[in-house]
């Protein structure tokens, strides 16, 4: 779990409190802040200044304050609300990109609560043509398998997907549903009589070979998401969802985050009366300045194994996003989701998520 520098800042009632003050944070993770609660979180972010967050793992609340935060990852299932909010993001100068899990499984009923696709597809295209090309990414997250979805079928939702979103992004991050490892998702699926299969190994193999002949027609950038399993053959990276190199490519004039992720710049190396120049790095970042750019090792070590995610604050909470997935690993059930979303439906502007 990353942590960040502490200051002693007030709080709404004048009582001074320890706040980290992250560069980077993550809204998030742990539940659709999008969707559900932009308006909490932009109160936050642009009047109040800070919020409270509670460890899932111990129960003690601590404090963010947003004064020196430079860029904000958001995750959502349905980031449409993000729309009105984007010209504060710009006043303050703060960058950010959406990491968009647009998904198809309407005819199943997985995702109860989301708009319907052809809305979703809708919202991704506004939001590319707002923020620009690159601030948007298509997440297929997670593939699920089921009695009534095969290898097949996903492949045939990703591929009316990715056809629709030509010019509006350029990736393309997926994961395989890692069911076994997650009793309360076991039981939550029984619960919903969905009969669920676990990936196995060449049934990821053949997911990913197909779906590198589908993205001969995109061009696309392939990636999974936290897998242990190595799909390099197939043109499959590893993802890393809080990106350094993207923030870079996003931001990279923006002096405090560049220096925070430690990014030396250089110019692109001239070439010769002979057509020939001295070859960049194998790490080097292109910018349109007519630089590159390299930069530390800013990897999370608090994240899972196969994560390559780099440091980010994550103001988020579990058992809080009412989307309804029946496949959901960040609630313990539905109905407790629904009651802290009714703690902050009574509270709305409070210093956390719930209200509490």
């Amino acid at each position: 779990m990353a942590t960040w520098a502490k200051q002693k800042l007030p709080r709404e009632n004048g009582e001074l409190v320890d706040m980290q003050v992250p560069i980077l944070v993550s809204a998030s993770r742990s539940t659709d802040i999008p969707a559900f609660y932009a308006d909490w979180f932009f109160y936050r972010l642009a009047k109040a200044g800070y919020s409270a967050w509670t460890n899932p793992f111990n129960g003690v609340k601590s404090y963010v304050s947003y004064k020196d935060t430079r860029f904000i990852v958001f995750w959502s299932k349905n980031p449409k609300p993000l729309l009105r909010y984007l010209p504060i993001l710009k006043q303050r100068e703060i960058g950010c990109y959406i990491q968009y899990s647009l998904n198809d499984y309407e005819e199943e009923g997985l995702e109860k609560n989301v708009p319907p696709l052809k809305q979703r597809i809708e919202t991704f295209k506004q939001l590319t043509n707002a923020l620009g090309k690159g601030h948007v990414i298509w997440r297929f997250d997670p593939l699920v398998l089921t009695d009534n979805i095969n290898i097949g079928k996903l492949l045939d939702k990703v591929e009316n997907i990715g056809n629709q979103l030509q010019g509006y992004t350029e990736k393309l991050v997926f994961s395989f549903a890692d069911i076994l490892s997650y009793r309360k998702v076991q039981a939550n699926l029984q619960k919903a009589n969905i009969n669920y299969t676990d990936w196995q190994e060449d049934q990821m193999r053949e997911f990913a070979r197909r779906l590198s002949v589908l993205n001969q027609k995109w061009g696309y950038e392939l990636a999974t998401c936290g897998e242990k399993i190595d799909l390099t053959e197939f043109g499959v990276k590893k993802n890393h969802c809080v990106d350094d190199e993207l923030i870079i490519k996003l931001a990279y004039d923006d002096k405090k985050l560049m220096d925070y992720l430690k990014v030396k710049f250089y110019p692109m190396p001239q070439k010769s009366l002979f057509g020939d120049s001295e070859p960049l790095p194998d790490s080097a970042i292109i910018l349109p300045n007519g630089m590159y750019a390299l930069h530390g090792d800013n990897k999370d070590k608090g994240q899972r194994a196969f994560c390559g995610c780099i440091k980010s604050k994550d103001i988020g909470e579990y058992n809080t996003c009412v989307h309804g997935c029946e496949y959901c690993y960040a609630n313990a059930s539905k109905q407790a989701a629904a009651m802290n979303y009714k703690y902050h439906k009574e509270n709305p502007w409070s210093e956390t998520i719930t209200g509490k």
